[in-house]
């Protein structure tokens, strides 16, 4: 599907805001109501457009301590991923993990209640056959930027 600067602007106005009005929108990418909402219903069924949601801040609603870790596993080898990349899924302390190159195999978020459920969750984790050959762990003292859904047209645009 080919993008235009109309589709792109809509794109970013609506990662930003996702309850603007129609009559909102169209005017501001400076076109009529009926040809913006036509543009954005074909951006959604294309599926470039998924969903509309709010972001929501878990620390207001359940307190947590958010804690990086870095994992690297005895062996190498799929089964042993997939053992410990099962065991990463069945958490729900962990919110974020990536599998990484570079002297560690993955980088794990967990957002514990306390730094003492952190490390009786570890422990859990090196008492099982997850795998773990060494761990380091980072305690986040501030967020200076978190992820959001924004979007702009220069993430899709050639260089």
């Amino acid at each position: 599907m080919k993008l235009d600067r109309y589709d792109l602007k809509i794109l970013e106005i609506l990662s930003r805001e996702g309850r603007i009005t129609k009559s909102k929108l169209a005017e501001a990418i400076n076109l009529s109501v009926s040809p913006c909402w036509e543009r954005v219903r074909r951006l959604e069924k294309a599926g470039i457009i998924e969903g509309y949601g709010a972001r929501i801040n878990p620390a207001v609603l359940r307190p947590r301590t958010p804690v990086w870790v870095q994992i690297e596993l005895k062996a190498h080898n799929a089964e042993s991923f997939a053992r410990f990349e099962a065991l990463v899924r069945d958490t729900p302390e962990v919110t974020e993990c990536v599998a990484v190159g570079g002297g560690v195999d993955y980088l794990v978020k967990v957002e514990a209640t306390s730094i003492d459920a952190y490390q009786r969750l570890i422990d859990a984790w090196l008492m099982s056959d997850a795998g773990i050959e060494r761990y380091f762990t980072y305690i986040v003292t501030k967020t200076v930027k978190r992820p959001d859904a924004g979007f702009s047209p220069g993430d899709f645009m050639p260089q």
